[in-house]
């Protein structure tokens, strides 16, 4: 299987001295063409600032990160931008949708960024909303939809200019259990058809969907297994249970409290998330609708006839 993705020896250090943070510590992993991976490890274990680093949202302290076999840690913020828009397909927790245009308005808007034409973006947009299972539903504002035809939506976006990799952020994370299913078959049907499609999740049953499982752990990865298909929740528990981590998932609902009553907060997940936060927002800033001193760019949905 050819190598789409190759990380060498990646560390990310936050705080660099005295009290520095190793989100990351000399990670090294591949994941090759077509293959369905699910990282999975709790709040602060690094594996937000590994999907930063997959989605080219961020920059390493040191090491290498192969894409397509060019050297992407070395890229300009251009560069990045570009490997972003055109490598590889986001679908975040939160949807991250607008709210005041229709689902086919944000599943064409990242299209109008990348300067294609009109006829042509309409036609992906569309076909990437049927896809999933929402071409009677073009028209409709995500105030007028439930989580999980959002996510839906955010899916089509991703998807729509056929992206080799599929990144998800705990896809499912805001999801009730059908919309849930409905959302992991999305995801197993975009890797049928040819998809290198990664999960990050810190629940066993959402990585049991994945042929590929891996576990980070204090920055570092703690296991990588194959998954036939036939891998329970306990199975995965067991798998990475030398590593003392209880997940959320986890943990029954009733005793949960207890549980977070007694667990500090890891300084590593606070660096961490706030830096998710901005790197989501870098993200968006790749699709902007304004005009900013840097692209000055004017992107409308309405009334463009340049490219008809």
């Amino acid at each position: 299987m050819a190598s789409l993705i190759e990380i060498r020896n990646m560390c990310k250090i936050y705080n660099p001295g005295e009290n520095e943070v190793r989100a990351l510590d000399h990670v090294s992993l591949s994941i090759g063409e077509n293959e369905f991976v699910a990282i999975i490890g709790h709040s602060g274990s690094g594996k937000s600032t590994l999907m930063n680093m997959l989605g080219c949202l961020d920059v390493p302290t040191s090491g290498i990160y192969l894409l397509h076999g060019s050297d992407v840690s070395i890229m300009t913020d251009d560069e990045l931008s570009d490997i972003r828009n055109k490598e590889i397909g986001f679908i975040f927790q939160g949807f991250n949708l607008i709210n005041n245009l229709t689902a086919f308005e944000n599943v064409e808007l990242p299209l109008i960024y990348r300067g294609i034409s009109k006829r042509e973006r309409g036609n992906l947009a569309r076909e990437a909303l049927r896809k999933v299972g929402l071409e009677n539903r073009m028209d409709h504002k995500p105030s007028e939809m439930s989580g999980g035809q959002q996510q839906r939506v955010a899916i089509a976006r991703a998807i729509a200019q056929a992206p080799p990799v599929i990144l998800a952020d705990e896809p499912t994370g805001n999801l009730d259990s059908h919309s849930t299913k409905e959302i992991m078959n999305i995801l197993k049907n975009l890797h049928s058809e040819g998809r290198t499609v990664i999960i990050i999740t810190h629940d066993n049953d959402i990585a049991a969907n994945a042929e590929r499982i891996v576990h980070i752990e204090d920055g570092k990865i703690t296991s990588d297994s194959s998954n036939d298909g036939n891998m329970s929740r306990e199975d995965i528990a067991r798998e990475i249970r030398g590593s003392s981590i209880i997940y959320d998932s986890d943990i029954e609902e009733n005793d949960k409290s207890d549980y977070d009553a007694k667990t500090d907060p890891d300084p590593e997940m606070i660096v961490s998330e706030n830096d998710s936060e901005r790197n989501a927002e870098k993200f968006e800033d790749d699709y902007d609708t304004e005009i900013t001193e840097e692209n000055n760019i004017d992107l409308h949905l309405n009334g463009d006839n340049k490219d008809e």
